[in-house]
């Protein structure tokens, strides 16, 4: 069994897409932020960066196994069950390559641009439009990628899975994905897969339903080195 520590946001979907896909027994165990629980010295000793997502492996032989930052747990599951990355060496390199490219490019870039649109207040037009800027800019950097392949590896991989959740939320973000082709097919492609829709639906109830008050805010965003 995997404790998945989770929150309903996309780097919580990928986790959940491939603990889905390789149909590995889980228990959800919700960490709500707008409440602090991320901050809890429970959580701390799991995920000393204090975000989500995280897991425990209690399939193991020893103690439990506990594994934070979602490119790293996706590289544990898939070297765990053997599947959605490739052994040779080549195609573990790709793999590792554009992991480290939805880490640190598209996902901080949609995160930031995100806070942007949602969060931030009137008259932050610089910040908007360089954060919509460097995401449109990844948007074509997958185009290019996809030309001529059906999944950024060519075959359905936790590439796919770490890159997908930032462009499922593309139109929120207000990029209309009409310049990107391969991106939609791409996007719709991965959209229907079984898993990958209970994946998105796990912890529905959790999301947010109104703007963070005041003490939310401060929790989520205001927080500094103690």
């Amino acid at each position: 069994m995997i404790d998945f520590y989770y929150w309903p946001t996309p780097n919580g979907w990928k986790i959940g897409m491939m603990l889905e896909e390789c149909g590995l027994p889980y228990r959800m165990v919700p960490v709500n932020i707008g409440r602090g629980d991320q901050f809890t010295p429970e959580f701390l000793a799991i995920s000393p960066n204090n975000r989500m997502p995280a897991i425990v492996d209690h399939d193991v032989s020893g103690e439990p196994v506990p594994v934070f930052e979602s490119g790293a747990i996706l590289v544990y599951l898939a070297e765990k069950t053997g599947r959605f990355m490739p052994t040779d060496a080549m195609g573990r390199k790709e793999t590792l390559e554009w992991l480290f490219w939805q880490v640190g490019n598209i996902g901080p870039m949609a995160g930031q641009l995100s806070h942007f649109v949602n969060y931030a207040p009137a008259g932050q037009d610089y910040a908007h439009t360089r954060y919509a800027n460097e995401y449109n800019r990844c948007l074509g950097v997958l185009e290019c990628r996809l030309e001529g392949r059906d999944y950024i590896l060519g075959e359905y991989s936790i590439a796919d899975m770490a890159t997908w959740p930032w462009v499922l939320i593309a139109k929120p973000l207000g990029d209309s994905l009409e310049a990107f082709p391969n991106v939609r097919r791409w996007r719709q492609a991965i959209k229907e897969r079984a898993p990958v829709q209970r994946a998105v639906d796990l912890g529905s109830e959790y999301r947010r339903q109104a703007p963070p008050d005041d003490r939310e805010r401060d929790i989520l965003f205001n927080q500094r080195a103690r």
